[in-house]
């Protein structure tokens, strides 16, 4: 097996299971279904399921790759209030004040005003791990350092900070990417850190495992209606391991660095 090794940081994320109603929560760590969407957006899949003009990779594929997520900076919840209208559409007309409904219609007047409360993860850093065929994901790691389209880390309004490329290992596999990817957090965690006199961090883990004692709900379904996206669950397991803390060594400033 071979795995592929992305760094997902930047000033917010937000990585939801189930975000259909007014309030729009995110899991502490990113989505499956988040992941394969970053992915397929770089490898240039068009969101209706349509065969794609630049890679023969298909949204199938690559849900079928095997998931690990290490929080290597778990950041903070931030919950974004909102409120929404249809004002917007016809400032001087109230009867055509109307939301817009998935399904190209309209909501009625009286409902088109709605309060929402979106949650993100604010200042986090995650490294992602994906395991299967070497071709395959070598042609992902060609994607994603020359993406088809823009990539967000969850949302549109959450772009990544720096590029997600880490590396790509013919040989390798899930638990020995975990353990051996240098820490990833930021600048100032890691510095804040050594100032405590620490010699190692404790990070947690989330693997696709089929003997896994918790489940989620964001395994995407390939053979889902164009626009209409449909999951299933998937198992995973939960663990730690401790990195060690690589020695203080000077850098070059980098005013990004406080995004992650």
């Amino acid at each position: 097996m071979s795995v592929l090794t992305m760094r997902l940081a930047g000033p917010l994320q937000s990585w939801a299971v189930n975000s259909r109603h007014n309030i729009r929560t995110t899991l502490p760590y990113p989505s499956k279904s988040g992941i394969v969407g970053l992915l397929a957006a770089a490898c240039g899949i068009p969101r209706d399921g349509t065969p794609s003009e630049t890679t023969d990779i298909t949204l199938a594929q690559l849900a079928a790759l095997r998931l690990a997520v290490r929080v290597d900076q778990p950041g903070q919840l931030l919950v974004d209030y909102h409120t929404v209208s249809g004002a917007s559409h016809a400032p001087t007309e109230p009867a055509r004040q109307r939301l817009p409904t998935a399904d190209d219609g309209t909501l009625k007047a009286e409902d088109s005003m709605k309060i929402t409360r979106r949650h993100y993860r604010a200042d986090a850093v995650f490294t992602a791990y994906l395991e299967g065929d070497p071709d395959l994901l070598a042609d992902a790691a060609h994607a994603l350092r020359r993406p088809r389209f823009p990539l967000f880390l969850g949302r549109r309004s959450c772009p990544p900070s720096k590029p997600l490329f880490i590396s790509f290992e013919r040989t390798s596999n899930l638990d020995h990417a975990l353990r051996t990817t240098t820490w990833q957090a930021s600048a100032h965690e890691i510095t804040r850190h050594r100032a405590q006199g620490q010699s190692s961090v404790l990070l947690d883990t989330v693997t696709e495992d089929p003997t896994g004692t918790d489940a989620l709900q964001d395994q995407p379904l390939a053979s889902a209606p164009p626009f209409r996206h449909r999951y299933t669950e998937r198992t995973i397991r939960h663990g730690h391991i401790t990195l060690p803390l690589t020695p203080d060594t000077p850098t070059a400033h980098d005013p990004f660095d406080l995004l992650g």
